[in-house]
């Protein structure tokens, strides 16, 4: 069969790419026509467009290139009606996806949505549209499938979380070689994850690396997005004592010690990786003042809402600061509160489910 898929940022590219796997063991004539990036684009196919061209975060980034985004919904619409696919699949990617859902569910495409837009955040209107426009819809966080059936009479299928896959496909990492590898002492490794977009590194790596002169005894290490080159990096690098290593995000983490994370699905990965964690998160101030005007969370990272309690320290816009990081990074040193993190991670994943994501979602659509 004839697949069309749609993945707008780095975390939709891996899930992606390995629900295109799984496909293939299921389907092994499938044509893969897609929207995602370099992990989609190893596993086959024809990538139309790559997600650093898509991806604007905050509102007044969206706002302020909506033309282009609106090109881009324009000539997603002609290139499916061009390819034909026989299925049409949507990876997290809502205000984009939605729109384009609407149209082809009018084209008689079958729909299937694979990471659910987090209408239980905010914008749970949307539930008229996924209802009219989604033919399957496959969940991954726990909660959201009481929260589709129960209060909304739309039937989910919870598949489990896609990253304890991608996580335990992980190859085993040998320390001594790997620190050999990128210059890298025996210290303790304070792994720091700005996240994907040119946006966010920008604004989080220079407080990030604020602290850096104060912590002698630990080295710390950028995890570099794989869509963005070290030249981009390198303007905010002034310390010997930091290193950048590029697309080696997993094993980076597997070695160290703590780590500074932006808000997104790198704080999941990082708490699946048992690695204690501190969440930073700092926007555009005029986005911000909106978003906390209409997002209905208690928390910001995936593994607090999952949990529904504090496990870990959230540093939010103003409370983001290098006094404040130094606090919560000396928290981490100490064994009680580094073995309460450890106990509510062993639970993060209990909750989570079992390892499978992909291959559910790939039983479900090819129907095998």
């Amino acid at each position: 069969m004839k697949y069309y898929i749609i993945a707008g940022e780095a975390s939709g590219d891996l899930h992606a790419a390995n629900l295109m796997k799984a496909i293939l063991e299921k389907d092994p004539e499938a044509t893969f026509r897609f929207w995602g990036g370099d992990r989609m684009q190893q596993v086959g196919g024809t990538l139309v467009k790559h997600y650093r061209e898509l991806a604007f975060m905050g509102f007044w980034e969206v706002f302020t290139n909506l033309t282009t985004i609106l090109r881009n919904i324009q000539f997603c619409k002609k290139d499916i009606a061009t390819f034909a696919p026989d299925i049409l699949i949507f990876v997290d990617y809502p205000g984009f996806n939605m729109r384009i859902a609407r149209w082809a569910k009018q084209q008689h495409i079958p729909t299937h949505y694979y990471i659910s837009p987090q209408i239980w955040a905010w914008k749970e209107n949307r539930i008229k549209a996924i209802k009219r426009d989604i033919d399957a819809m496959y969940v991954i966080l726990p909660f959201e499938k009481e929260f589709y059936e129960k209060k909304h009479q739309y039937r989910v299928h919870f598949v489990g979380h896609p990253l304890l896959d991608a996580i335990a496909q992980q190859e085993p990492v040998n320390e001594k070689d790997f620190k050999e590898a990128n210059a890298l002492d025996d210290r303790p490794i304070i792994a720091l994850l700005p996240g994907s977009r040119k946006q966010e590194i920008a604004k989080m790596l220079h407080i990030m690396l604020s602290i850096v002169d104060d912590y002698h005894q630990y080295q710390f290490v950028i995890a570099g997005a794989p869509s963005i080159d070290f030249d981009f990096y390198q303007q905010f690098i002034t310390n010997e004592n930091v290193h950048f290593i590029s697309g080696k995000t997993y094993p980076l983490l597997s070695l160290s010690y703590a780590a500074l994370v932006t808000s997104g699905t790198a704080t999941l990965e990082t708490a699946l990786l048992n690695v204690p964690e501190v969440v930073c998160y700092k926007g555009n101030w005029l986005s911000y003042q909106i978003a906390k005007r209409i997002i209905n969370l208690k928390y910001i990272s995936l593994v607090n809402l999952i949990m529904d309690q504090p496990v870990v320290t959230e540093l939010i816009q103003g409370e983001l600061t290098k006094e404040n990081l130094k606090k919560e990074l000396d928290k981490l040193s100490t064994y009680r509160y580094r073995y309460e993190v450890f106990k509510n991670y062993v639970l993060l994943r209990e909750r989570l489910g079992g390892e499978g994501a992909s291959e559910n979602v790939a039983a479900l659509i090819v129907g095998k």
